[in-house]
């Protein structure tokens, strides 16, 4: 996802929160003050949550409630504002960048609003709207985002711990200035830590004092599982449940946007050990993990939807199953657990993302089929077993590939180690550019033949690879200070450099292209219109691209339906697609890594063909200009006509090892098609064709293109339909138009 699509001017920003509610505690007992108050949150609600979702009940009538007014838009709308940039606050002159954000966050710790709510089992909640809008309260800073921090690693220390480490490696010197300040920048984060645990402790005391029956004593069961952590490390799966969104919600307090990472291998053992001494049972942790995804919530209804990309899409990914360093199976009660509650919930703020080899349990297949056919698009799935090649043959040693997490979207990284951003151009403009039709002057082009032709394209998409890398080379060297995400980073601390500033393990800057299929439709029509079949001259057809095909809809047609089409198992056009694969990452592999950048290459669009239609003429396939053209590594709308199983043959004929960055294909299959137990087994199958066939990453997102149409025209029958973006899933009444036609283009899919 690109922070495009993210970034809000200064001015968009102070409006938003001039709107705001300010500073102070903010509680909600009962019927909260939001709920009573704004006239959407009964609109926006989920009354009859089992008729919009119908599900097994697994969870009590207390969560299923606490989920539908999260997911209503009630606690979103009560986002508070601290109104106040730390400058005009504490006196920042001589301050470094590091020490000044790390003020920041100790101002916020102290003053942002507390929100707990009876009956409720987690307790942590980011209740700043700037943290919600990309930016770090109180600074005129981005968030850091597109990465997944080490909680698995912090959760097992403690803030003790990483307390210990730092005061270590200070003691033994050796650093400059610069790694003395970041270091005592780090330590002063912990320091808000404490103070924001130490209000929350003070005020759970309160409200169990004041309260009685099953309130006051949820209350105490709060204060039991937060008064050990994360301070120190869990000594149950309840304290550890909590110590892991308390580390990751005072993140988000601060404005930093990261993925979560692989939640079963993190509490998986904790659950394991506390289910054989008797001390929970699966129903009682359930209901545990249902409230850590309730907690993801809420920033529901939230006015801002960047770029009218929806809402949901806040980084907060989820890993579940693989293997771990050591090649052992991680699939355990929690992995079953999570997808119990997004089954029953119908939570689509955690996107999951699914590791699959061809060992992995024919259970976990079947849950991932039940959960699927729900829809919202909420569970995608990697092979884990080509990533991990492809990892280790960029580099990357075998236990570290083998850990691997994404970024927030789907790119993956391994975490707590990894400083990542990519950067994106559009592959289809590149051929524009080598057939003269992007407007910059260049003459229209005489290519004698096919091969001279694919040469000058070949040459364009050269040169964006060297300007990517001529980028790269400066990437990650003190570009923006952010104290709290570096000290859930490895290496950070002992080299004393924070996490923009080479300070992590791995800084990775990776190209990525869009547009291959598009690309790939082009060049054969070309191949076999002009040079074949002569059926017109080149000059003929770029006369038809500059007039989006005016006058010609005959021609037009044959380019749509006698050239073949990537994403229909079609050798000839799956030839050509590989072709252009295979230059790309060839080209991109001859720097893996320079100046201490490395630079995986990946194939992506997220949601970029909506913007890159501007600059997109007509193309040779037989698209008119403005048109919906192919998203990430997926065909082109409407070019897949033979079935998902040639989609993914198609899509698998590429070699993935070569694509350390990643590529995503997307499915949108019909709910009717996978109805009862015979649908179930055709999404297994799907499943295990992807994994079978050498797949990378695949979404499947179960939705009737009627309804979504229908949710277009009345967004308040349908306001917790979710439908899989790219990386992220989102309501789909939150999309602007544009990125609900995207949605509702997709191929309609049987199988």
């Amino acid at each position: 996802m690109s922070d495009e699509n993210n970034n809000l001017s200064r001015r968009e920003f102070l409006k938003a929160g001039a709107a705001a509610v300010g500073g102070g505690m903010l509680v909600m007992n009962g019927v909260g003050a939001a709920e009573a108050k704004s006239p959407g949150a009964k609109s926006m609600g989920l009354a009859n949550f089992d008729a919009v979702f119908p599900s097994p009940s697994r969870l009590s009538a207390a969560t299923r409630s606490l989920a539908s007014r999260s997911l209503s838009g009630e606690f979103g709308r009560a986002l508070a504002s601290l109104d106040a940039r730390i400058d005009d606050v504490v006196d920042t002159k001589g301050m470094s960048g590091e020490m000044r954000v790390a003020t920041a966050i100790r101002h916020i710790a102290a003053n942002a609003p507390l929100r707990i709510h009876p009956l409720e089992r987690v307790a942590g909640s980011a209740t700043l709207r700037e943290a919600s809008m990309h930016r770090v309260p109180m600074c005129d800073l981005y968030s850091v985002s597109h990465t997944t921090l080490g909680f698995g690693r912090v959760l097992k220390l403690g803030y003790g711990g990483l307390r210990r480490q730092i005061d270590e490696r200070l003691a033994r010197g050796g650093l400059d200035e610069k790694g003395v300040d970041l270091l005592k920048a780090m330590r002063l984060c912990i320091d808000a830590a404490g103070v924001w645990h130490g209000r929350t402790m003070a005020r759970l005391e309160e409200l169990a004092r004041d309260s009685s029956g099953d309130e006051q004593a949820c209350y105490r069961s709060v204060l039991a599982n937060l008064r050990n952590v994360p301070e120190n490390p869990p000594t149950s799966f309840a304290e550890a449940v909590q110590s892991l969104w308390f580390l990751y919600a005072f993140q988000r307090l601060a404005g930093q946007w990261s993925g979560i990472g692989r939640i079963d291998q993190m509490l998986g053992d904790y659950l394991k050990k506390d289910l054989a001494a008797g001390k929970i049972t699966l129903d009682e942790a359930r209901e545990l993990i249902a409230h850590f995804w309730i907690k993801g919530t809420e920033w529901c209804g939230e006015a801002a939807a960047f770029g009218g990309s929806g809402d949901a899409q806040y980084y907060q990914n989820i890993i579940l199953g693989g293997i771990d360093a050591s090649g052992r199976e991680v699939t355990n009660d929690v992995t079953y657990l999570v997808l119990d509650v997004v089954e029953e919930l119908h939570i689509s703020d955690f996107p999951i993302a699914v590791r699959l080899n061809r060992r992995s349990p024919e259970k976990l297949l079947r849950r991932i089929a039940e959960v699927q056919r729900h829809g919202g698009g909420i569970v995608a799935c990697y092979n884990e077993e080509v990533v991990i090649k492809a990892l280790t043959e960029f580099g990357y040693p075998l236990d570290e590939a083998r850990e691997f997490t994404n970024d927030g979207c789907w790119e993956v990284l391994v975490p707590g180690k990894t400083t990542f951003i990519y950067s994106p151009f559009d592959l289809y403009q590149r051929l524009q550019q080598a057939l003269g039709l992007n407007g910059d002057g260049v003459q229209t082009p005489d290519y004698s033949d096919f091969e001279s032709l694919y040469g000058a394209f070949r040459a364009n998409l050269r040169a964006a690879i060297d300007e990517h890398n001529k980028g790269a080379d400066g990437y990650a060297t003190n570009a923006h200070p952010a104290p709290l995400v570096s000290l859930f980073t490895e290496d950070c601390i002992e080299r004393g450099r924070g996490y923009y500033d080479r300070g992590s393990h791995y800084s990775v800057l990776a190209t990525h292209a869009g547009g291959v299929g598009d690309v790939a439709n082009s060049l054969l029509a070309i191949k076999k219109l002009v040079y074949e079949e002569k059926l017109l001259t080149l000059a003929e057809m770029l006369d038809m691209l500059k007039s989006n095909w005016q006058g010609q809809e005959n021609l037009r047609k044959l380019a749509q339906n006698r050239v073949p089409k990537y994403g229909n198992d079609d050798p000839e056009a799956d030839a050509m697609a590989r072709r252009v694969y295979d230059d790309f990452t060839g080209y991109a592999a001859q720097v893996k890594e320079r100046n201490g950048v490395w630079r995986p290459a990946g194939i992506s669009t997220f949601g970029r063909e909506i913007e890159w239609r501007a600059g997109r003429k007509a193309t040779p396939a037989g698209n008119l200009q403005g048109e919906y053209l192919s998203t990430n590594f997926s065909p082109a709308p409407g070019t897949d006509s033979e079935g998902p199983t040639a989609v993914l043959k198609s899509y698998c004929s590429m070699d993935f090892t070569r694509l350390p960055g990643i590529g995503t294909v997307e499915l949108k299959v019909h709910p009717a098609s996978v109805k009862g137990e015979a649908g179930i087994r055709a999404l297994t199958a799907l499943m295990k064709t992807f994994v079978k066939l050498g797949g990378c990453f695949v979404h499947i997102d179960v939705v009737d293109t009627a309804m979504l149409l229908d949710a277009q025209r009345h967004p308040e029958k349908h306001p917790n339909l979710s439908v899989r973006i790219a990386g992220w899933s989102a309501r789909f009444a939150t999309l602007n138009k544009e990125w609900q036609d995207m949605v509702i283009n997709r191929t309609q899919q049987v199988v």
